[in-house]
């Protein structure tokens, strides 16, 4: 007798007006930072969400026991933003100008209720007559916001993977990824 297996158990389809939000809340976070309007930005977070990058030799690192280029709460987060935009940040004074690239998204439903988001990134930074690219996924974790603006999400964390294999040319991160 021949066992009749069982399909593995699948979930829904994420709605496509869905997937369309949270592509459209991603292009328009990408404007803010293009824009150097990093206030603005920093009001897409939750007070709890955090922003990581973590180091190139360990993209899949765990941020409790492992180095990471980047990894702020919000509070220094905040103190970063306030940094960048003054002229104590001499890597950044006068400001890059950045333009990023994100597609391919995809975006799942959690048991918890968030959102898991990956999507493709390029930012292109220029200063000083010299093009750095990044290239990564981000992974994000996002909550969804009733009644709110900016797309009706937040960041519970923004993670940026970069594939580079190391930080050169570059030689380090300056701006937000």
């Amino acid at each position: 007798m021949t066992e009749v297996q069982t399909p593995p158990a699948t979930r829904p389809a994420i709605p496509d007006a869905l997937v369309r939000s949270v592509e459209r809340f991603l292009y328009e976070e990408a404007e803010l930072l293009d824009q150097w309007r990093l206030h603005e930005w920093l009001e897409l977070f939750t007070p709890e969400g955090h922003y990581l990058v973590p180091s190139t030799d360990l993209p899949e690192g765990d941020p409790a026991k492992d180095l990471f280029l980047v990894q702020d709460d919000c509070f220094l987060l905040e103190q970063r933003v306030n940094s960048l935009l003054t002229r104590a940040a001499h890597a950044e004074y006068p400001h890059s100008r950045t333009r990023r690239l994100v597609g391919n998204i995809r975006v799942s439903e959690r048991e918890d209720g968030l959102l898991g988001v990956r999507a493709n990134f390029a930012v292109h930074r220029v200063r000083n007559g010299t093009l750095d690219t990044y290239i990564g996924q981000y992974r994000h974790i996002l909550e969804p916001q009733d009644g709110s603006g900016r797309g009706g999400f937040r960041f519970v964390e923004r993670k940026a993977v970069l594939d580079l294999d190391a930080l050169r040319p570059h030689g380090k991160v300056s701006v937000i990824l």
